[in-house]
């Protein structure tokens, strides 16, 4: 039961949620308070780092009753950078149940896990009027670590009192990460959006795994535990405990490799807040150095070696599905070009590669391109001559042509290398991790199975449901099955530029795409 929708209609996402809270009292959406971890420092621990929850409590929730922890196994453990991934990193997880004094132990050598860490829990109540599930209470626990060393290995548990991670009949439950490393050098980072949870989705985080990736990129529409996607709370079909058999499936490479995540329209869950991430920020801790972690907490900025990453929220400029339009009042576009200013400025970085979840430019039959991105955010793209964009939302693979002015500045065959100093920006959405996938207006051209057209016809998606035809010469490579985006990174070198060696692979293992983009040595 959600509010009417005729009432609805009239309604913002965050009128709705005050109407919902006042009619149902005993929710309770987030509980969290400040929790005091420990800083490594190569294997020695610092005191006095603190983490503090994202969200304030709301309401009552119900009596919380804990089991023996001897009986209650930690799963969906996910790694997320801090602001500096040379030195910080949270490691987070899930319980099913409440359990007592959660933590973390870490320490350089799977035999030093002596240092031991107090966790902070944060617990997402569902009223049993919300959604397709009855009351339940899921429980999030996170583990935020500073002071860490640049490139080096730590090994961790995580458990709980009756549960230790370094008792000799749990070792097989220890994970590891790297923190990035203090100068460049080559690494390989990973990219899709639009996985859920199904067999198609677990076999790319088998692909990705394999890859080695220094960290991974999701963007967005994470787990669907909204499968309608307006961000609404009409939204048919809703179910919080889908996100356990998510993070259940994703555990066996989030629990390694950074799980780096921006926000689809599918991740708005608006019985969590009046901007429907309520929900998102008891699972994810990502970094805060944002420009309004209140309203979007998706939005941040990390470095890796020479390359930039910044992940945006599409929603607050969405015309297509309006929910959180206009959330930030402009201030997320502000901020993105102070950042890329910045990273442009920044002798150390050579590339800047931007993610998000709505198309800037892509022929798909269901979604095609988001107008709104069009006009806030590629003009930036442009100015700053961003390397890479990556977008999720149809699901399919597709790459462009460089593109300057909304017109092919430059063909890029398969194989071919760009210059976005002078060229142009490179936009490929890979959207197809594990959904259904959607269709094209023109024929599949993938790497083997080259089909050039002249034109494809197409849309952008304008204010209120309108659909502006296009008739576009960008779309350069086409394919329509399961697949992700691998991109490896290599510095410049006396005589040799700095490139994004960028490949699609398809969830066979088989290359449909590669291209490179190059930058000549400061």
């Amino acid at each position: 039961m959600g509010v009417p929708e005729k009432l609805a209609a009239r309604m913002s996402m965050a009128e709705q949620h005050e109407y919902l809270r006042a009619r149902f009292s005993r929710r309770t959406m987030i509980r969290g308070g400040a929790v005091t971890l420990g800083a490594v420092a190569g294997g020695a621990f610092v005191p006095g780092a603190t983490a503090q929850a994202a969200v304030p409590a709301q309401g009552t929730a119900p009596a919380v009753e804990t089991v023996d922890g001897a009986l209650v196994a930690p799963f969906g453990r996910h790694l997320a950078y801090g602001d500096d991934p040379r030195t910080e990193m949270t490691v987070s997880w899930q319980v099913p149940v409440a359990v007592r004094k959660p933590f973390i132990r870490i320490g350089a050598h799977p035999c030093d896990l002596s240092r031991k860490i107090e966790a902070e829990v944060r617990a997402l109540h569902t009223p049993a009027a919300v959604g397709a599930g009855g009351d339940h209470t899921q429980y999030y626990l996170h583990a935020r670590l500073t002071h860490l060393r640049p490139g080096r290995t730590y090994y961790y548990g995580v458990g709980h009192e009756g549960f230790d991670p370094a008792a000799p009949h749990l070792l097989g439950t220890l994970g590891t990460f790297t923190t990035a490393p203090r100068h460049a050098e080559p690494f390989t980072f990973t990219a899709f959006g639009d996985q859920g949870v199904s067999y198609h989705g677990l076999a790319n985080d088998s692909l990705i795994l394999a890859q080695n990736p220094a960290f991974h990129l999701h963007a967005g529409d994470i787990a669907y535990g909204d499968p309608a996607g307006a961000g609404k709370t009409s939204d048919a079909g809703f179910d919080s405990r889908v996100w356990d058999q998510f993070l259940h499936q994703t555990e066996s490479v989030a629990k390694q490799v950074p799980w780096m995540v921006s926000y689809g329209n599918h991740d708005m869950e608006a019985w969590y807040s009046p901007n429907g991430y309520g929900g998102e920020e008891a699972r994810w801790q990502l970094p805060e150095n944002g420009p309004d972690r209140k309203n979007l907490p998706g939005v941040y900025s990390f470095v890796h070696g020479n390359t930039a990453i910044i992940s945006l929220d599409a929603n607050d400029v969405s015309l297509e599905i309006p929910a959180n339009l206009g959330i930030s009042g402009g201030t997320q576009t502000n901020w993105l070009e102070t950042q890329l200013r910045k990273y442009r400025a920044d002798h150390t970085v050579d590339f800047i590669v931007v993610f998000f979840h709505h198309c800037s430019y892509c022929t798909s039959t269901a979604h095609a391109s988001e107008g709104g991105v069009r006009q806030e955010w590629v003009p930036l793209f442009e100015k700053y001559t961003v390397d890479l964009v990556i977008n999720g939302h149809n699901h399919v693979y597709e790459r462009t042509d460089v593109i300057k002015g909304n017109a092919v500045a430059k063909k890029l065959p398969i194989g071919g290398t760009a210059y976005p100093e002078t060229d142009g920006v490179v936009y490929v959405t890979a959207g197809a991790a594990g959904r259904s996938l959607y269709a094209f207006s023109a024929d599949q051209s993938y790497e083997g199975h080259e089909k050039d057209v002249e034109s494809v016809n197409s849309f952008v998606c304008m204010k209120d449901g309108a659909k502006q035809n296009e008739t576009v010469a960008w779309s350069r490579v086409r394919y329509l099955d399961y697949s992700f985006l691998r991109v490896d990174v290599t510095p410049a070198t006396k005589g040799r530029p700095a490139t994004l060696k960028v490949r699609g692979i398809a969830e066979t293992g088989a290359q449909i795409d590669h291209f490179t983009v190059a930058r000549r040595a400061k």
